[in-house]
């Protein structure tokens, strides 16, 4: 009897004695993220020849290479080529069939990467920029053994053809490109390596200028032009030049795509196709999908795609005669469509992502050999946006006649990169936050509403307050069956200390705000701040043309709305909970680059000056010393809350703070004399509080500027000198009323006070200058709902790819030079200044973590005034929680709630047990005294 209770007991006791984790990857969330994929550079790949294991590997339009595992969607591995959103650089990845090495090629370099770990294994510069990149995989007819040899064809004033070795990166030949065409694209045979150049005809048409050469000694072997009538106005129509194939094509349309026309590389014989019109939409897209594979069959597809439906062509390429004919077509379906080319041996599939269904047919037949619907691609998106896919890439298994399994990414018209197996979702990547470009923090809707309520009740009198609040409860009592079926749940939860984190219903605390990101596609995305991996609502906000850029402003009400403002597009307010478009507009904001603020005045660039202009004309103008630019002005926020308006010293004295709304931080840059100057100005008046000059500053590198409350922060990279060493440098300032405690200075005195008048005796600034371990892009300051909490200062570190929280009194103006803190000063938090500033490794908010390419931190208060909500976007997407002086108002993870339940049953046990034995005593020694 007694080993069956003890062993009951101690499974009992066992969740109470388990030791809670940190915080860590608890309270922080993290998405390592590449970025749009593009569908030339996108594909399934497989990292070791002899395996069957594939990866896949994209190239995306933020210029980051990587490889993502299909099973679960994680990154197994990345390289950032170039700084995204550059639309000038010409981005290529080629694979070999059968090689472990995949190679990139962007601006003018070409680079071989590990296909398993993305180890670079050789890169090699071109003397211009890269038009074209293909790997060669037949070498004069016979099969390349080993490294296969890549072939990349540059432009600028010196273009030419280079063939690069495989294994080492070496040049092998180069063949120099004479006249005036423009190098185009690139197409291997078996036994040729083709050069495809535009020609510029007198009446500005285009002429495609074939040059065939030796792949063994890059000679030239044959030259002819195209015939392309006068169809070719512009290189936009050539739809797709073949390359890797055993029977590379060019095919082109003209400018209305009434005639499709198709050239097998290495004749001069054109063939031509009439296109049919299936609906009274004007063809918007055409493109063509073909196998890449040396020995797969000559077939390939065009797919047609109009305002409201797409269909496609399916066409076989006769080898002997270099013939190509129609050989069937597939049906228009409704709305877009993508289409992806797999192949299996010798033979070529082709598989259809529609709205609704995912479906396989082979080349060679339009017999459907799998079909798979699809309810939705279990994305969110905007109220009544449908969502469609964009373009696919595919791997299938074939069994018989039937497609067994298949693997599709799809990328979709919300920017969300999913994979389908066998038709089913089975991850999702939100490759579309890889683009944004503006953040806010919004209240939910339920938040909302409840502080709505509390605020008629708190202006209300009594009566009416009182009258108000059981109506309100009234009202809750609807919620009372939910509540008591999730009460069980509740206590559970309470129980193991999970219930903080993991509650899906309510946010009592303010941790499951809303984070609205606008993206440079022109969508606006909300998350979850308590669950990031679900997205709210996913919506297109701006009606982009090509080519057009979009630099939106974000802000947020009390109510819950968002506002949104760009010139792209009017601004409009929306519901931060669902989504939905509400009424009324909002001012645009200019697309050229501005210094503006919120409040009443702004301040706008007007050449090299900085001007501060009213609704009607301007009130001041700061224009720096000749030869100076402006970097940057970094006005103080506008919720920035002070909890005190000075500092209390231990003998309860006060230094008080220059406290002023108005104030801003003003950087510019001297290039000639590699000079940095900062200013402190107040923007009403236009008075410098304060200004500091720095020589030999590395200007190419980022000098970030922060303002908050009365101090202020800044960073640069300064070069050696005589009298500094080469290093960086964080500055901080704080800016006081005066240095003696409990004086105002020379307005305390004073009973009114305003800002235009200029004070004779300024505020006083005090300055420290740290030596930090390694450069600093982005600074920002956490925020809390009263300011009371410490601050902590955020800085991005792009070297070590982290974001550290830097406490301010580690960095307080205010530590003691050359001497000991005395033990008022140590009271206070100082300790002895030191120039050199270490990181320590509990700083680190993304541990152990890579944040790659973060741009801006976001930070927003918390319900409770301990925490900030911290927000990094850029490449990566990070968030986190933090508690500058720790979580005083609210229960720890670590908070042993069994010990303490156990502690009171103990006691009450005890009171039990032992009253009746008091009682005893008292009685008995009332007794001993009769």
């Amino acid at each position: 009897m007694l080993l069956p209770l003890l062993t009951a007991v101690t499974l009992f006791l066992a969740p109470a004695c388990a030791v809670f984790s940190d915080e860590a990857w608890n309270i922080d969330y993290h998405f390592a993220l590449l970025g749009a994929p593009k569908e030339e550079t996108s594909f399934f790949h497989r990292p070791n020849p002899s395996s069957k294991a594939s990866l896949i590997y994209t190239l995306s339009e933020e210029h980051a290479l990587g490889a993502v595992n299909p099973r679960d969607g994680s990154l197994v591995w990345r390289q950032i080529l170039a700084s995204g959103g550059d639309s000038h650089n010409t981005s290529f990845l080629r694979a070999g069939e059968g090689q472990d090495v995949v190679i990139s090629g962007i601006g003018s370099e070409v680079a071989a990467w590990s296909a398993a770990d993305g180890r670079l294994v050789w890169n090699v510069n071109a003397d211009g920029p890269l038009e074209d990149v293909e790997i060669l995989e037949l070498s004069d007819g016979k099969e390349t053994v080993g490294a296969k040899d890549a072939v990349a064809l540059s432009g600028g004033e010196h273009p030419m053809v280079q063939r690069i070795d495989g294994a080492s990166g070496a040049v092998k030949w180069q063949y120099s490109i004479d006249g005036s065409d423009a190098p185009y694209q690139l197409s291997a045979s078996s036994t040729e390596v083709y050069a495809i150049l535009l020609h510029k005809t007198i009446l500005d048409y285009v002429k495609l200028r074939v040059v065939a050469l030796d792949p063994v000694t890059g000679q030239k072997t044959d030259e002819y032009m195209l015939s392309s009538e006068n169809e070719l106005a512009t290189a936009d129509n050539v739809i797709s030049v073949g390359a890797n194939s055993a029977s590379p094509i060019i095919a082109w349309t003209d400018a209305a795509h009434t005639t499709l026309k198709v050239n097998v590389v290495g004749t001069k014989s054109i063939s031509s196709f009439s296109i049919e019109r299936h609906d009274g939409n004007a063809i918007e897209r055409v493109k063509l999908h073909a196998p890449y594979h040396i020995n797969s069959l000559s077939h390939f597809l065009v797919h047609y795609e109009t305002a409201t439906s797409h269909w496609a062509e399916v066409y076989h390429i006769d080898l002997k005669n270099s013939k190509v004919e129609k050989a069937y077509s597939l049906p228009r379906v409704a709305g877009r469509g993508a289409f992806s080319t797999s192949t299996a041996d010798a033979n070529v599939y082709f598989t259809r992502v529609t709205r609704d269904e995912l479906s396989t047919v082979s080349s060679a037949s339009h017999g459907i050999l799998g079909r798979w619907s699809l309810s939705s691609f279990g994305v969110a998106s905007g109220v009544g946006e449908q969502v469609e896919p964009v373009h696919a890439v595919s791997e299938v298994s074939v069994k018989g006649d039937t497609v067994s399994a298949i693997r599709t990414t799809v990328l979709l018209s919300t920017g969300d990169w999913v994979l389908l197996r066998d038709g089913k979702g089975i991850w999702n990547r939100p490759e579309m936050l890889a683009s944004t470009v503006a953040v806010t923090f919004a209240m939910p809707a339920d938040v909302v509403a409840l502080a709505q309520q509390l605020e008629v009740e708190a202006h209300g009198n009594p009566v009416a307050a009182y009258i108000h609040r059981v109506q309100r409860h009234v009202v809750d009592l609807q919620k009372l069956p939910s509540f008591l079926v999730s009460m069980p749940k509740k206590i559970v939860q309470g129980f193991l200390g999970t219930s903080a984190d993991h509650a899906a219903g309510s946010d009592i605390f303010g941790f499951r705000q809303i984070i609205a990101c606008a993206t440079r596609s022109g969508r606006l995305v909300a998350l979850d701040a308590g669950h990031p991996d679900r997205t709210l609502w996913n919506r297109d906000v701006a009606d982009l043309k090509p080519g057009q850029s979009w630099r939106p402003s974000l802000s947020s009400t009390k109510d819950g709305v968002i506002q949104v403002s760009s010139a792209a597009g009017t601004g409009i307010n929306y519901n931060a909970t669902d989504g939905q478009q509400l009424a009324g507009d909002l001012p645009i904001i200019p697309d050229e680059p501005d210094l503006s603020t919120s409040r009443a005045v702004r301040y706008t660039m007007r050449g090299n000056s900085l001007e501060a202009t009213y609704d009607w004309s301007p009130s001041w103008t700061f224009t720096p010393i000749h030869g100076e630019r402006i970097l940057n002005l970094v006005p103080r926020p506008v919720n920035d809350p002070v909890a005190s308006i000075g500092k209390v010293l231990r003998d309860r004295r006060v230094l008080y703070k220059y406290l002023d709304s108005n104030i801003a931080l003003l950087a510019t840059a001297h290039d000639a004399s590699s000079k940095a100057n900062f200013y402190v100005l107040n923007t009403i008046s236009g008075a410098i509080i304060y200004s500091n000059a720095h020589p030999n500053i590395d200007l190419t590198a980022p000098v970030p500027t922060i303002m908050s409350e009365n101090w202020f922060a800044y960073s640069f990279t300064s070069e050696a000198s005589d009298a500094t060493t080469k290093g960086h440098q964080l500055v901080i300032g704080e800016v006081f009323e005066s240095l003696i405690p409990d004086n105002r200075g020379a307005m305390g005195a004073s009973s009114n006070y305003s800002t235009l008048q200029t004070a004779t005796d300024p505020p006083f600034t005090l300055t420290q200058t740290y030596q930090i371990p390694e450069p600093i892009s982005q600074l920002a300051v956490t925020r809390t709902r009263q300011g009371i909490t410490s601050r902590q200062l955020l800085a991005v570190l792009p070297a070590s790819n982290a974001i550290v929280g830097i406490p301010y009194g580690i960095v307080d103006p205010r530590r003691p030079v050359n001497r000991d803190p005395t033990k008022d000063e140590q009271a206070e938090g100082l300790m002895r200044y030191a120039p050199v500033l270490d990181f320590d490794p509990k700083w680190y908010l993304n541990h152990q973590r890579e944040v790659v390419g973060i741009k801006n931190v976001v930070t927003a208060p918390a319900l409770i005034e301990s925490t900030s909500l911290v927000f990094a976007y850029g490449l990566d997407v990070f968030g986190t929680r933090l508690s500058p002086s720790f979580s005083f108002d609210i229960l720890g993870r670590d908070f042993n709630k069994f010990q303490m339940l156990a502690t009171v049953a103990a006691l009450a046990v005890a009171t039990f047990v032992v009253a009746p034995l008091v009682m005893r005593k008292q009685v008995d020694q009332r007794w001993r005294f009769l």
